[in-house]
């Protein structure tokens, strides 16, 4: 019989990739993590990590382990919270959104929510992808409000088969300019024509994606500032200290003295969608959805 607290300590470490750090993130000593994940080898017999001065990595019997341990907390989370309902009547609800997303798309989804199911206790908490997509694999949260750009889903360490991706729709990235730039009165815009622009960017990913892009069109960006919000960013290019590039649903509210210019196709865009673990038992994760659904067609309309 496998210990499912074995299983719980060695899905920290690889989250983390240290027994240090995990160590630190259960409130052990490191021994301690080291000595379950070997009780847990030895009673598999087999290595589910690799050690080295760098730390540890997962074998491929180590990342079978993890799935395991994320699907065993997801089994345990979802019977506490139906032995919860049975207890007091009420459904919670646990959503991760990001920011923009969420502003745009959550307030009248939880609306539509709470008219049909009203007696769900809803529970929010923010957060980027890369944090809150695991978070649902591991049944912390039961659906995420995500996005990626060009690459796969951020899911973290471990298998993503478990997780159901509904999209809801593409955002593409658009370049933000003083209104009297000399390009602020183009229809779309080239990468490659601003090469010799600085830029003021609204997140770290964002200025990754960027600089991607732009290898491609042949030249180096230069970045001047990198910030956690877009409306911030904005306000920055407003203040003249460059351009920067923001996702469609970032673009509002208005800035006076700026405009938005598209970037000509194939341009840079955010995939925008809801990860959740299927179940067939949870009506209001699926009102939700639809509900979600409805919001991104309507904004998709405008």
């Amino acid at each position: 019989m496998i210990d499912v607290q074995r299983l719980r300590v060695l899905r920290v470490v690889a989250e983390h990739g240290s027994f240090n750090q995990a160590a630190a993130a259960l409130r052990l000593t490191p021994s301690a993590v080291s000595q379950h994940v070997a009780a847990l080898e030895r009673s598999l017999g087999t290595q589910v990590v690799a050690r080295s001065t760098r730390g540890v990595t997962l074998t491929q019997a180590g990342h079978i382990m993890v799935g395991a341990a994320e699907a065993v907390a997801a089994e345990l989370e979802h019977a506490q919270q139906q032995v919860a309902r049975l207890s007091t009547g009420r459904t919670q609800l646990s959503v991760a959104t990001f920011t923009s997303g969420g502003r745009l798309l959550l307030p009248a989804a939880l609306t539509r929510l709470t008219a049909v199911h009203p007696r769900t206790v809803l529970h929010i908490r923010e957060g980027e992808p890369e944090d809150t997509l695991p978070l649902v694999r591991q049944g912390a949260v039961d659906l995420a409000l995500a996005y990626h750009f060009d690459g796969p889903l951020p899911v973290g360490p471990g298998p993503s088969s478990r997780l159901e991706w509904t999209p809801l729709l593409e955002d593409p990235l658009h370049v933000v300019l003083p209104r009297v730039h000399r390009l602020a009165d183009r229809d779309a815009l080239d990468l490659a024509e601003l090469a010799a622009e600085p830029w003021v960017l609204g997140c770290l990913k964002t200025e990754a994606y960027l600089r991607r892009y732009a290898e491609r069109a042949g030249f180096d960006p230069e970045v001047r500032g990198t910030t956690t919000d877009y409306f911030f960013a904005r306000s920055l290019v407003a203040a003249g200290m460059g351009i920067s590039l923001i996702p469609s649903i970032a673009l509002a509210p208005e800035i006076p003295g700026l405009c938005t210019v598209p970037i000509k196709s194939p341009g840079p865009i955010r995939h925008i969608g809801v990860a959740t673990i299927s179940r067939g038992d949870r009506p209001h994760v699926t009102t939700f959805i639809h509900a979600l659904r409805e919001q991104a067609l309507q904004h998709i309309g405008h």
